[in-house]
């Protein structure tokens, strides 16, 4: 990632049964098998009822996208000739982490030998997006300034409304299972990039990490690449979705890189209203009222999209994506993947389906989305 603002986007499926729409069992190996031969920037999971891929770095929102629809395509087939569904989704709804084995990896054994149960119970997907940054000596700094932004962009993608089979009342449970791990959620506001790499260091000296990669944040500096990393979306079933997320991160990027006064005296009372408008954001999507501490005030989501527009109109016009930026307010007014995936229950129950079978229609629904079948078919 050489080129300022350049990005890439990682999204993480689970993979269910396509009879049960449970675990998907022994066969999930002959399907990672396939998948391994012939799927480029895919890659296995912590757990076997997993999988990611990648976009390559890129400057072209289309690219991307092609990209990623033709990785989903394939991963469908596969999945389909091995009795496997692919599906994007924040939490498993039918899934439970008793029953889920763990990739026989060396890093993942490590891993759960460190996090134990709390580790086997992290049965979360998410949507990750690097960004490249002209002086990459600046990203502790810039990341302290992208965090106000962060409850927005998880409102907009809530996507686990579904824990162990049941419904949790909340519209993004994801963040609630992973907040069980160290070292996730908010970030710690460093000084600059010395107490940072000081924090690194020592955390590693003294045994608590291996190195900087097993620092979960939602929004953390890249130990592999010159990025900024924003890891707090669920994974997105409808692409489009995960290209919004994308785009406004990339923006908000080049917005605070290029005005430095952005968000530039946080203190612990920001952190605190960052605190209360992730759990606002995790409980009620595009529902939430967000706390626009400037103006004193909490904001609907459709509010705070408005704003966020505006604030990087310059930067999403640079960038070549302001029409994808401005599809958040689709989002915004009709609602995330949590919400489609709740009408989809509460319509199975209402038809007098029983909650397996409900949530089983919730699987399916989510494997076409993710396909891109649902597309096809509107």
């Amino acid at each position: 990632m050489s080129h300022a603002y350049s990005f890439g986007i990682e999204e993480e499926f689970f993979l269910a049964d396509a009879r049960t729409r449970g675990s998907p069992g022994p066969r999930v190996r002959d399907f990672h098998a396939a998948v391994e031969a012939g799927v480029p920037n895919a890659e296995r999971e912590m757990l076997e009822s997993q999988i990611e891929i990648c976009s390559p770095p890129s400057e072209s929102f289309p690219e991307a996208a092609e990209r990623l629809r033709t990785a989903r395509a394939a991963l469908a087939a596969i999945g389909r000739r091995h009795g496997v569904l692919v599906f994007a989704a924040g939490t498993h709804p039918t899934a439970l982490w008793r029953h889920l084995r763990a990739t026989d990896a060396e890093r993942y054994d490590g891993i759960l030998g460190d996090l134990r149960m709390v580790g086997r119970r992290s049965v979360v997907c998410g949507t990750h997006v690097h960004v490249a940054v002209a002086d990459p000596e600046a990203r502790v700094g810039l990341a302290n300034r992208l965090l106000p932004f962060a409850p927005l962009l998880l409102a907009l993608s809530a996507g686990s409304p579904f824990w162990q089979g049941r419904p949790t009342g909340l519209m993004g449970y994801r963040l609630r299972v992973y907040a069980e791990l160290p070292r996730t959620g908010l970030p710690d506001l460093f000084d600059d990039a010395e107490d940072y790499a000081r924090y690194v260091r020592i955390m590693t000296r003294t045994g608590a990490i291996a190195d900087a990669s097993f620092l979960w944040w939602i929004l953390r500096v890249s130990p592999k690449y010159p990025t900024l990393e924003l890891r707090i979306a669920d994974s997105c079933p409808h692409l489009p979705d995960a290209l919004v997320i994308a785009a406004l991160f990339r923006c908000l990027v080049r917005r605070v890189e290029r005005d430095p006064g952005l968000n530039a005296r946080l203190t612990g009372a920001s952190r605190g209203f960052i605190t209360e408008n992730l759990w606002r954001a995790e409980r009620d999507g595009v529902r939430a009222e967000l706390i626009d501490e400037a103006a004193e005030r909490a904001v609907p989501v459709s509010e705070a999209v408005e704003s966020l527009l505006a604030l990087i109109a310059e930067d999403a016009a640079a960038l070549g994506c302001a029409g994808i930026c401005a599809d958040a307010r689709r989002i915004a007014a009709a609602g995330t993947s949590a919400d489609r995936q709740l009408r989809i229950f509460e319509a199975a129950r209402s038809a007098g389906l029983g909650r397996r079978a409900a949530l089983s229609a919730v699987v399916d629904a989510l494997a076409r989305e993710t396909e891109g079948a649902a597309d096809r078919e509107a």
